[in-house]
């Protein structure tokens, strides 16, 4: 249940970062482009948060299957 709610969370902080530098970039030509840049950004953040835990999620399986990343821990 504590990694759902770290991934909700970290999906929710991309969202918001991302928001926020899609409208300041699109703050610098109007208003209603700051508006359309947040929202963009929003949607952005969102999706990299995604691909960043599904990417992990992957990276850490493949770790466990590889015999090899047995011999890296140990040196």
């Amino acid at each position: 249940m504590r990694e759902r709610i770290t991934a909700v969370l970290l999906r929710a902080r991309y969202a918001a970062i991302g928001a926020a530098v899609g409208a300041a970039i699109g703050g610098l030509f109007s208003r209603n482009a700051a508006s359309t840049g947040g929202a963009i950004g929003g949607l952005v953040g969102a999706t990299v948060a995604d691909t960043r835990g599904t990417v992990d999620t992957l990276l850490e399986d493949i770790r466990e299957r590889d015999p090899r990343s047995d011999d890296l821990d140990a040196e």
